[in-house]
């Protein structure tokens, strides 16, 4: 099923509904995709350009913003509320001394990541944030092992960019029901323009500069503390 603008279907389908803008299902759908919104009781997969909604998802939910479901362990979305998931609120320090207050939101498998912070190792104050996704690979009742893909930026808001992308590798350990420790190794891609943030990173393992912009790759650390949001 395509339409140009939407589709309403008031029963169940299996198939595959196609929108410039919406999808709205009123029962059981198969796979739904939409330039904004999807919406369906049970659905298999749903992929849209800023919100997916749904009862229980048995595959991917992918959104540009955000996606809400009873069910859904495989959410990809900067914020994802599930009802049967996972919500925390931390605080993380990284080898570059950005302190961030980050919110986590996703299902059993993946999460998402958004944050807001500042950096005071350079010459200035810098605001700075975050946005990633993550996936919790290993879970025992008292360790965890996480991989996050994640890029943080630095601005004072006038002249030049500061821009860090890192893989994470974060070994998780459990205090209590409610409180988890994590630290761990990074490994970063950093481009910044018109000496924003310059000397914040001093190490790399390889490097580049040209007249406005200078590019480098660096190991790093992140390490911090999480407080869940649910009953989990």
């Amino acid at each position: 099923m395509v339409g140009g603008f939407g589709n309403l279907v008031f029963g169940s389908s299996k198939g595959v509904q196609v929108a410039g803008f919406e999808n709205v299902n009123k029962h059981n759908a198969g796979v739904q995709t939409a330039g904004f919104l999807n919406k369906a009781a049970d659905v298999h997969t749903q992929v849209a350009g800023f919100m997916n909604i749904a009862r229980r998802v048995k595959g991917v939910q992918v959104a540009g913003f955000i996606n809400i479901a009873d069910s859904s362990d495989y959410p990809v979305a900067l914020i994802n509320i599930v009802r049967n998931g996972e919500m925390s609120a931390g605080v993380s320090t990284d080898e570059t001394l950005t302190t961030l207050a980050s919110f986590r939101s996703g299902g059993k498998k993946l999460y998402g990541i958004v944050g807001f912070g500042y950096n005071h190792k350079g010459v200035r104050s810098l605001a700075a944030w975050e946005a990633g996704f993550g996936a919790h690979v290993v879970t025992t009742e008292r360790f965890r092992l996480n991989l996050e893909i994640v890029n943080i930026g630095l601005t004072d808001f006038k002249a030049g960019d500061w821009m860090k992308s890192s893989f994470r590798v974060l070994p998780v350990y459990r205090v209590s029901h409610r409180v988890e420790l994590f630290a761990g190794p990074s490994f970063n891609y950093l481009h910044a323009r018109n000496g924003q943030g310059e000397g914040i990173v001093d190490h790399f393992a390889w490097s580049d500069r040209n007249t406005h912009n200078y590019y480098g790759l660096f190991f790093g650390a992140t390490g911090g503390i999480t407080i869940s949001l649910t009953n989990k």
